[in-house]
């Protein structure tokens, strides 16, 4: 396992990659899981040699109580990637190798993609994922990269990254991987209570049952049986419930038949804040 920290020892040790050999990429904040050991054996197994870069972007935060408070498990990291290849190049570097001494991110046009669900609720959000990533496309120059689905809207946006800067690497989507009841793995799960950690696998439930009325009931009317769902429960407070296309993540008003869709959801427990998503069609 070869840990880096530099953008200078990162490019020493890429050097040494043969030009004729695949490079996959496996951008993360750290506080490793399950879903993201699902992410880093699919580079594995799909490429070469694989760079897993463990960084908590300070630009894709628009609190700053929600920063501090990310977990940060650097040698339980590296641990959980041991278990899968001695081989991986893990980059972690600081905020200042990153970005210098000024903090701050590019501005992107994201098409629209950035201007629903979390973007509306999170200022400049992926504007910080956007300068970030391009950032590891830059340094790294995969042939492939991989992201999870659970983070669907940025999956999109990174894909139309790729797209308006003409960045020749692979977005390979991978499966959400759940918990036992449901719950999205997350990094943010960790900061739950046990109790509360076990009744948040209604996000979960809730889109299944979204997805079982789609075709048989309005938008809104699925809409408003999300909402129903979790009145009864104060701690897990809904702030968006949203029905939109798969491709553009425009907010549906009717269903196109010929079109794919998903619901997207992101839920406050206990001020723990939980995104899931699920296609409907």
């Amino acid at each position: 396992m070869l840990i880096v920290r530099t953008k200078k020892e990162l490019a020493k040790q890429l050097e040494i990659t043969p030009p004729q050999k695949t490079l996959g990429l496996v951008p993360t904040m750290g506080a490793l899981h399950k879903g993201h050991e699902s992410l880093v054996r699919m580079a594995v197994e799909q490429n070469d040699a694989t760079v897993v870069s463990i960084f908590v972007n300070p630009t894709q935060f628009d609190k700053k109580e929600d920063l501090e408070k990310y977990p940060k498990t650097l040698q339980a990291d590296i641990a959980l990637l041991q278990k899968v290849s001695d081989e991986i190049i893990v980059f972690a570097p600081s905020a200042e190798e990153i970005y210098g001494t000024d903090i701050k991110s590019k501005a992107y046009d994201f098409d629209g993609l950035d201007q629903v669900m979390e973007g509306a609720f999170r200022d400049d959000h992926f504007n910080g994922v956007g300068t970030i990533v391009e950032t590891l496309f830059q340094l790294v120059k995969p042939h492939r990269a991989y992201f999870g689905e659970k983070d669907f809207q940025q999956l999109q946006i990174i894909k139309k990254l790729v797209q308006i800067r003409n960045i020749p690497v692979e977005i390979v989507p991978c499966p959400i991987v759940r918990e036992a009841n449901g719950l999205a793995l997350s990094s943010r799960n960790e900061r739950l209570s046990p109790e509360l950690r076990q009744k948040a696998g209604l996000i979960y439930q809730t889109l299944k049952s979204a997805k079982k009325a789609f075709g048989t009931k309005s938008v809104d009317e699925i809409k408003e049986q999300v909402k129903e769902s979790f009145a009864p429960y104060p701690d897990l407070q809904l702030e968006y419930i949203e029905i939109s296309e798969a491709e553009t993540l425009v907010p549906a008003r009717e269903i196109n038949g010929h079109r794919k869709y998903r619901a997207f959801i992101a839920v406050y427990a206990d001020g723990v804040r939980l995104i899931d998503n699920i296609a409907l069609n």
